[in-house]
């Protein structure tokens, strides 16, 4: 039953392009998600529905197009989120979301926070020295950390960037890996390369590497050191044991912040060890200049189907006691 008619029209057709996407194709996923019927025809935007399905198609419409006009871009991923935010009946504009820009690539992207929980996450690495980013897959908890450590380079705020990683295989086990011990665990490694390959490039990466105003290095090599005008990431740190979460914090240096990220829904140490991250959240709960952030499903940026993956795994172990 049509209980309202609806039609946003859209005075820009280059608006209307990106709206609809190439070969229509976030037109499509919008009609595919919305429980309104939407059409088109030349740049207007018909919605049609019940009352209540029309009210929250024209919102996700009106806010889609806030993205074109800011971002001169949309994805399908900024629909999926648009989507689930004004689910959760949050009507925040695009600019109360997104961030300024954080950093430009080495190819001229641009680089914000795209979601609520990554715009508090920037802004609790901004504010603190000891920042937790904490959340599953997907939600750029890695990235923006190695985003606002270049960025602090950039800004000369620290001398260097130290990006460490514990050697906890999932499921592997690095004495049949071929090679030395660094050769060994460099494929755990790999996401902060990629992360600094995608920002500054291979080259500006190699070199700054060579000079060691980056480093890469697994965890182990970090005790006895102290780490001043540094920029440090502990990433996959819910890997870590209690000891080495502890041994990790405090190498902190003057003038040094650290981030720390991780994911506690999947942690790989031996059954009989308790994770860092897990009890490092009692520990520091109420330390000034410490913060936790949590980012959640509804931050992932990755394909749609990621976070109906993350659904899943949530109900099913939820059904079974995992």
């Amino acid at each position: 039953m049509i209980d309202k008619e609806t039609k946003i029209s859209i005075g820009d057709n280059s608006q209307a392009a990106i709206l609809f996407g190439a070969g229509d194709e976030n037109f499509r996923y919008l009609r595919s998600i919305s429980a309104a019927d939407i059409s088109a025809r030349g740049s207007d935007v018909y919605i049609k529905g019940s009352e209540e399905d029309v009210t929250f198609a024209t919102d996700l419409v009106n806010s889609l197009l806030d993205i074109v006009e800011n971002e001169n871009q949309l994805t399908i991923n900024d629909i999926n989120y648009m989507f689930n935010l004004l689910k959760r009946g949050e009507h925040s504009r695009h600019n109360d979301i997104v961030s300024g820009t954080l950093l430009t690539t080495i190819r001229g992207k641009t680089i914000k926070a795209k979601t609520l929980g990554q715009k508090r996450y920037v802004q609790a690495i901004l504010r603190d020295d000891v920042v937790f980013g904490i959340g599953p897959a997907g939600t750029g908890k890695t990235y923006l950390a190695v985003v606002m450590a270049v960025r602090a380079l950039r800004n000369k705020d620290v001398e260097r960037i130290i990006l460490v990683r514990p050697a906890v295989e999932a499921g592997e086990k690095l004495g049949f890996l071929p090679g030395d011990f660094i050769e060994k665990v460099n494929p755990y490694l790999r996401p902060l390369y990629d992360g600094l390959f995608d920002i500054l490039g291979v080259d500006v990466t190699q070199r700054y590497l060579e000079k060691n105003i980056i480093e890469v290095a697994p965890l182990a090599y970090m005790r006895g050191r102290t780490l001043n005008d540094a920029f440090i990431i502990l990433d996959e740190a819910q890997n870590t044991t209690p000891q080495q979460m502890k041994m990790f914090l405090t190498r902190l240096g003057f003038g040094s912040k650290a981030v720390i990220t991780g994911d506690i829904t999947q942690v790989d140490l031996p059954k009989d060890e308790y994770s860092g991250l897990i009890e490092i959240r009692k520990i520091l709960s109420n330390v000034k200049g410490v913060s936790f952030e949590y980012l959640t499903k509804e931050d992932v940026i990755r394909h749609p189907l990621v976070q109906q993956i993350i659904d899943a795994y949530e109900q099913y172990e939820a059904q079974n006691g995992h």
